[in-house]
C-alpha cells in the first residue's frame, strides 16, 4: 500500500472487517499478528527512526506503523509472530525478539522418505538417492524441500531407461540448468499457438528481471519491473501460464499483480545466466555502472569472476552465496555445452579458471567467517578444483593433522571437508585436531572448528583444556543448533559453575534433544546444580545419561537435582554421583525422588560419597523398591 497513510484500526477494518466490532486496544482481547514471509515485504523497515506512534486511530505510514508494533509501541501487549529468511530476521533489533525457531529443513531420513513417495518405481527411486549421496554437495542441498522436488524432475528424466543419454548432474550448476531446459521443453508442448514468439529473448529478460531485483534483495516483483526490464506484462502472463515452475503470477490486493520465481534458488540461478550471457555476448560486466566499455578495453573472465566474489563476500546476508556458485559453474565448458541446448544464440568460449582459483583460495586464506568461506570451497567445487581438499582429506585418513601446522585456508578446508562428511557430522573429537604438546593453540582451533560442532551430534572435548572462553563460544553455536546434539562430553575441564550456566541456557530450550551430558570432575558446585537443574525441569523429557561424578555438588545439590528425578517427565536412565561429598541428608532426598518416580532409572553410580548408616541403608533398599534399578554402584 505505497503512499497512502491509514491508522492501525483503519488498516484492521479494512482487511479483517469483523474486527470492527471488537475493542482491540480495550486489553479485553489478546491479540496476536502474524507477518508470513516478511522478508518479501517491499516496505522498509527503520527501526532506527525516531517516530513514535502510540495511538491505534493516529494515521502514518506502513512503515512506520510496523516498526512502532513490533517496537511495542503500538498495543505493546500484541504479540507478533514473524516468518522470514534469517538474515533478513537479524534485522530486527534484538529487544524486539523474544524467542526465535530456525526452521532448519529435511533430515537426512526426511531426504529419503521424500524421494520414496515422489518416485514410485522403488528402482529408479534407489538410483536417485544412491546418485545424490555420491555427491556430498548435492546431498546437503537436498535439505532444502524445493531443491529435492527438482532433482527428482532432474533424475527422474534422466536416471529413466528411456531417456539415459547424457551426463547426470553431479554439481548444483548442472542441475538447475538441466531443470531450466526441462521446463522450457514442457512449455513448448503446451504453446501449441507459439504466444510467445522468442523463447530465448523471454528467457533473457526473465533472466535480467531476476539480477536486477536480486542485487537490491527483492523476491517479489511488479509490472514497472517488469517493464524496466523489457517485459510485456500481457506476455508474462502467458509465459507464467505455460512455465509454472519457473516464474508464477498472481493477484495482489492492492499492487495489481505480483510477481516471483517460484523459489529464489532458481531466481539466483537465472540472475547468474544474465550475467554470463552479457559477458559472453557483449563483453559486459552487470557490476560496472558503465556496462558496455569502449576503447577496445575487454572485460576478462577474471575481471567478472574476481568482482562477483567481492561482492558475495561483501554481502551481509549472503544473497549473492547461490548466485557465485552458479556464475563460476557457468564459466566450464561442459556447462556452456549444456547451455547452448537452451539458448542456441549464446556465443561459446573456453576460458582458463586458473586465475579465479587462485584469487579464490587467496580470499579463503584472509576472510574470517567459516560460513563465508565455506560458500568459497562449494565455488571451487563447481569449478572442479578439489586441491585443498584433497590435501586435508589425506592428512584426515593418515591421522597426521594434529601434528601438522595448517594455514587459516587448510583449517576452512578442514571444516569444509567434515561438514560434507556423514561421518564427520556423527562424532567430533577435538582431541584429533590438536596437538597435546601444544594446548595454547586448543581455544584457536577449537574456535575454527565451530561450524562442525554445530552440525555434530556427538562433541568430544574431554580433556582439552577448555576454558570459559571457549565455553562462552560452545554455547553460542549449540544454540544456533539445539535439537541436533545429542551427546556432550566436557569431563575433565576446570570449567566451573559459570561454564554450566551457559550450557544451562542450552538445555533449557525445548528444541534441545541431548540424551547424555558428561560433565565429570569439571570443579561444578552447588552454585552450578542450581542452573542445571532449572533448565532440566523446564525441558525434563531428553536427558538420558548425565555424569556429575567428582565434583563438589554436596547434600544441596543432590538436593536439587532430585527435584528433577521426581518429576515424571524425566526419563534419566543413568546417573552417575561417584565422589561427590554426599551424605545422609542427601541420600534422604535421592531416594525419596526415585521412589516417586520410578519408571526409568536403571544405573545409579554412588561411589566414594560419604553416607552414614542410614544413607547406606537407604540407597541399599533402592534395588528393592525399583525394579528398573539393574546396576546399583
Amino acid at each position: 500500500m505505497k503512499n497512502q497513510t491509514l491508522s492501525l484500526l483503519d488498516l484492521l477494518h479494512l482487511f479483517f472487517p469483523e474486527t470492527k466490532e471488537m475493542e482491540i486496544s480495550s486489553g479485553e482481547y489478546k491479540v496476536l499478528f502474524i507477518f508470513d514471509g516478511l522478508d518479501e515485504c517491499r516496505v522498509s523497515l527503520d527501526f532506527h527512526s525516531s517516530v513514535r506512534l502510540c495511538d491505534v486511530s493516529e494515521s502514518a505510514s506502513v512503515d512506520v506503523m510496523l516498526t512502532n508494533l513490533m517496537k511495542g509501541n503500538l498495543l505493546p501487549s500484541a504479540l507478533i509472530w514473524i516468518t522470514s529468511r534469517p538474515a533478513a530476521a537479524d534485522l530486527i533489533p534484538s529487544e524486539c525478539v523474544d524467542r526465535v525457531t530456525e526452521v532448519r529443513g529435511f533430515t537426512d531420513k526426511q531426504k529419503e522418505e521424500y524421494f520414496s513417495k515422489r518416485i514410485s518405481d522403488e528402482s529408479l527411486n534407489n538410483r536417485i538417492i544412491s546418485h545424490l549421496k555420491s555427491s556430498r554437495s548435492l546431498y546437503i542441498m537436498c535439505h532444502i524441500p524445493v531443491f529435492c522436488w527438482i532433482s527428482a524432475t532432474v533424475l527422474e528424466r534422466m536416471l529413466s531407461e528411456a531417456e539415459s543419454e547424457g551426463e547426470i548432474p553431479k554439481t548444483l550448476t548442472q542441475m538447475y540448468t538441466h531443470f531450466l531446459i526441462i521446463q522450457t521443453n514442457i512449455k513448448h508442448q503446451k504453446d501449441y499457438e507459439k504466444k510467445v514468439k522468442n523463447d530465448e529473448d523471454m528467457i533473457f529478460k526473465l533472466a535480467k528481471l531476476a539480477f536486477e531485483q536480486l542485487v537490491k534483495g527483492n523476491l517479489i516483483f511488479y509490472d514497472e519491473d517488469l517493464r524496466e526490464c523489457g517485459i510485456d506484462v500481457a506476455e508474462a502472463s502467458v509465459y507464467s501460464g505455460l512455465c509454472t515452475q519457473i516464474f508464477r503470477e498472481e493477484l495482489g490486493w492492492y499492487q495489481g499483480k505480483i510477481y516471483s520465481f517460484v523459489h529464489l534458488s532458481v531466481q539466483e540461478h537465472l540472475a547468474a545466466l544474465y550475467a554470463h550471457i552479457s559477458f559472453i555476448n557483449n563483453n559486459t560486466n552487470v557490476f560496472n555502472s558503465i556496462t558496455t566499455l569502449t576503447r577496445g578495453e575487454k572485460v576478462s573472465v577474471p575481471d567478472l569472476h574476481q568482482r562477483a566474489v567481492d561482492e558475495a563476500l561483501q554481502s551481509k546476508n549472503g544473497h549473492l552465496d547461490l548466485f557465485l556458485r552458479f556464475l563460476l559453474g557457468l564459466s566450464l565448458e561442459s556447462n556452456q555445452n549444456l547451455l547452448g541446448v537452451l539458448m542456441t544464440q549464446t556465443v561459446r568460449s573456453s576460458h582458463s579458471t586458473e586465475k579465479t582459483v587462485e584469487y579464490i583460495k587467496k580470499k579463503i586464506r584472509c576472510i574470517r567467517s567459516p560460513e563465508k568461506s565455506i560458500n568459497l570451497f562449494h565455488c571451487l567445487n563447481e569449478l572442479g578444483d578439489d586441491s585443498l581438499v584433497e590435501e586435508i582429506q589425506h592428512h584426515l585418513k593418515s591421522g597426521t593433522l594434529s601434528q601438522t601446522k595448517l594455514s587459516s585456508s587448510q583449517w576452512s578446508a578442514v571444516v569444509f571437508v567434515l561438514l560434507k562428511s556423514e561421518q564427520g557430522l556423527n562424532e567430533f573429537h577435538l582431541k584429533e585436531f590438536v596437538d597435546k604438546e601444544n594446548q595454547a593453540e586448543t581455544l584457536k582451533v577449537f574456535r575454527r572448528l565451530l561450524p562442525v560442532i554445530r552440525g555434530s551430534r556427538s562433541v568430544q572435548l574431554r580433556d582439552c583444556k577448555i576454558t570459559a572462553e571457549g565455553c562462552v563460544a560452545l554455547t553460542s553455536a549449540l544454540r544456533s543448533n539445539p535439537s541436533h546434539l545429542r551427546h556432550l562430553h566436557l569431563s575433565d575441564n576446570n570449567v566451573g559453575d559459570s561454564v554450566v550456566k551457559l550450557i544451562s541456557t542450552v538445555l533449557e530450550n525445548p528444541l534441545c534433544k541431548l540424551e547424555k551430558l558428561e560433565l565429570r570432575d569439571c570443579k561444578i558446585t552447588a552454585e552450578g546444580c542450581v542452573a542445571l537443574t532449572s533448565a532440566l525441569r523446564s525441558n525434563p523429557s531428553h536427558l538420558r545419561d548425565l555424569d556429575l561424578s567428582d565434583n563438589n555438588v554436596g547434600d544441596s545439590g543432590v538436593k536439587l537435582i532430585s527435584t528433577v528425578l521426581e518429576n515424571p517427565h524425566c526419563k534419566l536412565e543413568t546417573l552417575r554421583l561417584s565422589g561427590c561429598n554426599i551424605t545422609d541428608e542427601g541420600c534422604v532426598a535421592l531416594t525419596s525422588a526415585l521412589r516417586s518416580n520410578p519408571s526409568h532409572l536403571t544405573e545409579l553410580d554412588f561411589r566414594r560419597n560419604n553416607p552414614g548408616d542410614l544413607g547406606v541403608k537407604l540407597i541399599s533398599a533402592l534395588k528393592d523398591h525399583l525394579c528398573k534399578l539393574k546396576n546399583l554402584l
